[in-house]
């Protein structure tokens, strides 16, 4: 809704709407301010709404996104990350309006508001996810809608390749933060993600049957791209799992989010800040081609079946490189 007061000699405006920031601005004259201020009210306007309104009518986005999650979500390879990333999105304003009301309008200001906080390729995860939500529910769950009000949003470009890695300064940190760690657990998860190159997902859903530590092997059969895999492990990974105290069948027994979590809080004491978890995968990769390992070679270890999206993770550092060339002879 709209508030008009007037300040000294001017026009004061406040439009509030459920889900958005406010919106202010000041005018000379009370009939330019309340001109404002309708345009403003008609840009909430829902038309993009549904047009069964007496069966969406209480329904919120968020619970939308719920259902989203049991019923569609759950059912995914790598449901892990796609659960911890719904679970975010939940928090967002934009969860808190009704279906009845949403529109394009919402997500536009929805991914404007991101992109001041996020990347733009977590912005374009979390509008498909969004637009794929509202197809099911026009398609499979009766909610009519006029058109899915994702459709006409322009998603942001997307970014380029990351280069994080763990900087050479910051391992010690993050071994004295990952020491501390109550959840052993947790904490042999990020280990074995810097040494085996193993996505989050794929470390959860490792079983105690498909690891085998007199061959240095693990087998993974829930992976991104639904083809098992066997991979080597380097004689810290065997170190590591021979630690792990085995409570049940899987031998990372956490959750998706628990490490998020975890994660988050010690890479800001070890003074990791942009550092991801996903970001381990990248820095084991890249220490793989360091080590002298081949292209090949790395591909099975890291289940890529194109150079290119291999490339895209491989992040080598020049003093390396640098390095292994002083340490090489060359002919005159």
């Amino acid at each position: 809704m709209a508030t008009i007061r007037k300040r000294g000699r001017s026009w004061q405006v406040q439009v509030r709407h459920v889900g958005f920031p406010t919106r202010s601005k000041s005018f000379s004259s009370k009939a330019a301010a309340v001109a404002w201020a309708q345009a403003r009210e008609r840009d909430y306007a829902p038309t993009d709404a549904p047009t069964n309104r007496s069966a969406s009518d209480s329904l919120t986005v968020g619970e939308l996104l719920q259902r989203y999650q049991t019923e569609v979500t759950a059912l995914k390879r790598g449901y892990a990350s796609e659960n911890c990333r719904i679970n975010n999105m939940l928090g967002h304003p934009v969860a808190t309006v009704s279906v009845t009301n949403i529109s394009s309008r919402h997500f536009a200001e929805y991914r404007n508001n991101r992109l001041k906080k996020v990347g733009a390729d977590t912005v374009r995860r979390e509008l498909t996810i969004f637009r794929h939500c509202f197809e099911i529910a026009k398609k499979e769950w009766e909610i009519s809608l006029i058109k899915n009000p994702l459709h006409d949003i322009r998603f942001p470009n997307p970014g380029l390749p990351r280069e994080e890695r763990l900087p050479t300064d910051g391992e010690s940190r993050l071994e004295l933060e990952i020491a501390a760690l109550r959840n052993r657990h947790i904490a042999a998860a990020i280990k074995l993600a810097i040494e085996t190159g193993m996505r989050r997902g794929e470390l959860l859903s490792l079983k105690w049957k498909d690891v085998d530590l007199v061959q240095g092997t693990a087998r993974i059969h829930e992976t991104k791209n639904g083809r098992p895999r066997t991979i080597p492990l380097t004689p810290a990974a065997i170190r590591e799992l021979e630690r792990i105290e085995r409570k049940g069948e899987r031998v990372i027994p956490v959750s998706a989010n628990a490490i998020h979590l975890c994660w988050n809080r010690i890479r800001t004491r070890a003074g990791l800040g942009g550092l991801r978890f996903h970001d381990l995968r990248h820095e084991a990769i890249s220490r793989f081609f360091e080590l002298g390992l081949t292209v090949p070679e790395v591909a099975l270890i890291s289940g890529h079946r194109s150079l290119s999206m291999l490339h895209r993770y491989t992040h080598l550092r020049p003093e390396n490189v640098a390095r292994k060339l002083r340490a090489m002879t060359f002919s005159t």
